[in-house]
């Protein structure tokens, strides 16, 4: 990942392609040595990262721009001028998502009003856009499939929720015209052959039969398939589903309405609300890279523990601004509460308790919501491998946090679409026992009211964090 400034981030989109390629080569070499034959591979899936958005004309193959990534914000002042046209009010209960940086939907916009070529191949109606699920699927297929799965085509925002199609309302208020650019076609999320196959490399003629968005995946690895259950992952960002069954439920309080998964046969679409903390791991990685606290990032936990407590500071890790449920683009990173004895494991248990808080927020906006409380929480993500940081998590939301022993749940997601697809699995009910063995479980060991006067602290700090980007610096024009 790139960042030319402090709020942008893109990735070259050959690197994200070549990455795939090797890491399929490599792949099958260890598949090979364990000693498993290619043709024991029946199925194969794809996860992807969702929003971030990808541009290239459809007669050279060649990309416009970097990809930009779902965590940029250089769309903050476009985000309040978008805010301001008519129809803006209307975009939420739609498409599920509320107008901010995230969605793919600005980042395309910034893209028409600041990038020529962008422009100049979308008035020759040849520009293909798509998310890197997309982009990655038409080059592995030689050029072949141009299609998104509905997990991904609801966080562009130009998706109808409820009738899984590009909605012409949007596409209007965004200044689109459906003619002139090149949209993939929206399929469900294990498909027997609308994903292709490879057109090269060591799995050259093999299928790929189920695509998800990183965050999907990760749900249903964790067998989240019932009305109620929720998984929460701590990667880069923090991302917490709840499963709201089989019809949408828009968010009065600051959550996304999305696709959880769309299995097709005789399973019925399922929705979640989504919670989409920006900075996670990425905050671990702040403190290593940047601060040079520790050299590797399990040495914050380590950190972390050689104190008892935070020593009264608060680190709100709003890097990007602050995600859910707050949505406060005007925010930076903050910390509240140094004094003379502060210590270096002080600012890094701050650090982890900054995305337990803000799951913690979500949490709260996601009762509201839906009228149930949450039994459990499961997660996964490289930050769940800190025992302190989910211990914390437990004692804060007061909610027992179900860790699994394998917390590769993505890539498990992606793998339990493609086998859905081919006849695997027959049922959800055949999946729910994967990866159920060596869970480990943290339970709350502080009081509600201990839990409330350290969430009250965070809320002020929240509060306090605001107008520290001028609307002057955010600004891009239309």
């Amino acid at each position: 990942m790139t960042n030319a400034s402090i709020s942008w981030h893109e990735h070259d989109p050959a690197e994200l392609l070549s990455s795939v390629e090797t890491c399929i080569e490599n792949s099958v070499a260890s598949f090979s040595a364990q000693g498993y034959k290619l043709s024991d591979i029946v199925a194969i899936g794809l996860t992807n990262q969702r929003e971030t958005t990808i541009v290239w004309d459809s007669e050279t193959g060649k990309t416009l721009y970097n990809a930009i990534a779902w965590p940029d914000t250089r769309t903050a002042g476009l985000v309040r001028d978008l805010k301001k046209r008519q129809g803006a009010d209307d975009l939420q209960g739609i498409c599920g998502l509320p107008l901010s940086t995230y969605p793919s939907s600005v980042k395309l916009t910034w893209l028409f009003h600041n990038v020529p070529k962008v422009r100049e191949t979308y008035d020759a109606g040849r520009l293909m856009f798509g998310t890197p699920d997309t982009w990655l699927l038409w080059n592995l297929t030689g050029r072949e499939v141009f299609v998104t799965d509905k997990t991904n085509a609801s966080r562009t925002m130009f998706m109808n929720l409820k009738e899984f199609r590009y909605d012409q309302n949007v596409l209007r208020f965004f200044d689109l015209d459906p003619a002139k650019i090149k949209l993939p076609q929206i399929v469900r999320s294990s498909e027997e052959t609308a994903f292709g196959k490879f057109a090269a490399g060591p799995l050259k003629g093999m299928r790929i039969t189920g695509v998800l968005g990183d965050q999907s995946a990760a749900l249903v690895g964790q067998q989240g398939f019932s009305a109620g259950q929720a998984k929460n992952t701590y990667g880069t960002g923090c991302f917490l589903l709840y499963n709201v069954g089989s019809k949408p439920v828009y968010s009065t309080h600051g959550l996304l309405a999305t696709v959880a998964y769309d299995f097709g046969k005789d399973t019925q679409p399922t929705y979640a609300l989504e919670g989409s903390i920006a900075v996670a791991g990425s905050a671990v990685k702040f403190l290593t890279s940047n601060l040079e606290l520790a050299e590797k990032s399990h040495e914050i936990t380590e950190l972390a523990n050689s104190v008892p407590d935070n020593g009264g500071c608060v680190f709100v890790t709003a890097f990007s601004g602050l995600f859910a449920p707050y949505w406060i683009d005007d925010a930076q990173g903050t910390i509240f509460g140094l004094t003379q004895f502060t210590q270096k494991g002080h600012i890094a248990r701050a650090a982890l308790e900054a995305s337990c808080f803000q799951t913690k927020a979500i949490l709260d906006a996601m009762e509201k919501d839906s009228g149930h409380s949450l039994a459990k929480l499961a997660v996964d993500g490289g930050m769940s491998n800190s025992d302190l940081c989910m211990q914390t998590q437990a004692n804060i939301t007061g909610i027992p946090v179900d860790r699994p022993a394998m917390r590769e749940t993505t890539s498990l997601g992606s793998a339990i679409a493609a086998g859905f697809a081919v006849g695997v699995w027959k049922s959800l009910d055949e999946l729910k026992e994967i990866n159920q063995s060596g869970r480990t479980v943290f339970e709350s060991q502080i009081t509600k009211d201990e839990s409330a006067k350290m969430y009250k602290v965070w809320s002020k700090a929240v509060q306090m964090c605001r107008g520290w980007v001028q609307e002057e610096e955010a600004i891009e024009k239309l």
